[in-house]
Formats: structure tokens, sequence, C-alpha cells
């Protein structure tokens, strides 16, 4: 039984968690924030999605996060968002936790979305905590309703994760038979522990990236190729 065939096999035992990185949105065409001509290509996106950046170079953050959030308009789930919400209709997903801010499952249909690092849909006052669509940074960066400062939906350097998307990622790393990466480098913590934390829980993990990831060797399954065409083959084996 191959890799492909494998995954199948767990999906139909219902017990599989998904992790999904910036590969996952590749193929709606959701460009790089530094781009390939783009404006951030040379600098460290931690001296600007920052807390200290927003505090003491607000210029240049709101430039940066205007940029992302533009980026982000017209931008549509890919086939791979799809069949992650189908299977998740047909009960086969306990649930995706998710490092992209993009939304695109939620908009797949997605319910059981677990964001590790928020939304760069929706931005945030400061001040009386009231939450407005992202294009409003676009205009203006006060509330329209009590002229405090708005900001991103998003976790930023210098801040602590969400502690509820942490203790649902927890708990699913924990009870899941199958855990299924999907286009994340499993660079960044706390992300990439929760495949390991499956893992030494006796549960199968399998890796779709298309480039190698440090835990590639731990995996029982690894895949580098396109995501949407590997998700694509994979629920066909399942019919």
């Amino acid at each position: 039984m191959d890799v492909l065939e494998r995954i199948a096999d767990h999906l139909r035992k219902k017990e599989v968690v998904v992790l999904t990185g910036a590969g996952m949105s590749t193929a709606s065409g959701l460009p790089d924030f530094r781009g390939d001509q783009g404006l951030w290509k040379n600098r460290d996106p931690r001296q600007l999605a920052s807390i200290e950046a927003m505090r003491h170079n607000p210029e240049e953050f709101y430039e940066f996060y205007r940029y992302r959030i533009q980026a982000l308009l017209g931008v549509k789930p890919n086939k791979g968002h799809e069949i992650l919400a189908k299977w998740e209709r047909e009960g086969l997903l306990l649930g995706i936790i998710t490092q992209n801010v993009d939304r695109l499952h939620q908009q797949a249909g997605s319910a059981k979305v677990y964001e590790l690092h928020g939304n760069l849909r929706e931005v945030l006052c400061s001040l009386c905590g009231r939450t407005f669509d992202s294009v409003t940074l676009l205009d203006q960066i006060e509330c329209p309703e009590c002229n405090g400062a708005l900001r991103p939906k998003v976790v930023l350097f210098g801040e602590l994760l969400p502690q509820e998307a942490l203790a649902k990622a927890h708990e699913l790393s924990m009870t899941c038979s199958c855990f299924l990466v999907l286009g994340s480098s499993l660079e960044v913590s706390p992300a990439n522990q929760y495949p390991v934390m499956a893992k030494r829980r006796g549960a199968k993990l399998f890796i779709v990236n298309r480039t190698p990831t440090p835990f590639d060797d731990l995996a029982d399954g690894v895949i580098h190729d396109d995501i949407t065409k590997t998700l694509q083959i994979i629920d066909q084996n399942l019919m």
C-alpha cells in the first residue's frame, strides 16, 4: 500500500487531524508577502510584524499590513481547501490546525478550524476591542467608533498565541490516530510540535510539502509534491 492509499485508509477511520501552512494557499494565487518584486523582499518580517514596529515604526508597520490585506482581496479557496471542507462534512476529519491567516479554510466551508496565528480578514481596535473588516485599514488606522488605533487581528512577534486555539490543537494532537501535515515547513514552534506530540502518542504521521522538513525522518510517509494534486488523488482513493 503506497503513502496515498495509507492516508485514505486512515481517513476512513475518521480520526485524522490536519495541520496546514503557507503552502496550502499557494494554489489560490496568494503571493508571498515579500513577493518576487515585493516591497519586503529584503526585509526581515519580524522587524515589521511586531509589537515594537507597531509602537515605534507605525508608518512602515501599517504599510506592510496594507500590502498584505490588499494581496488577500479577490483570493479564493483552491481545490485543496474544498476537499478538506468536504472531508469535514463527511466526518473524516477531527479538525484543522492552521498557521495561515487567510481564512480560506472557512471560506471553503470548513468549520473546525483552529488558527494559531489569528487572521488577516479582521482588524481590532486597541482601545474599545471592536472588530471590523480588514479593508477598513486600507483607508484609516483610527477606529470608526472611538478613534482608537486599529491593528490587524493577527498574532504579532512578541505576543502570546491564542490560548483557546493552542488548547484545541493540543487536544486534537493527543486524540488523533493520524496527523497529516499540508504545506508547512515545520520550522515554527509551537506548530511543529503538534505532529511530534501525535507521533509520540502512537499516531501515524504523514507530511505533504514541496520541500523537505526537519521532521521528514520521523514521518511514516512523506510526499514532496503539489498539495492540491495530492489531495485530489487521495480523495479519488476514498471513492
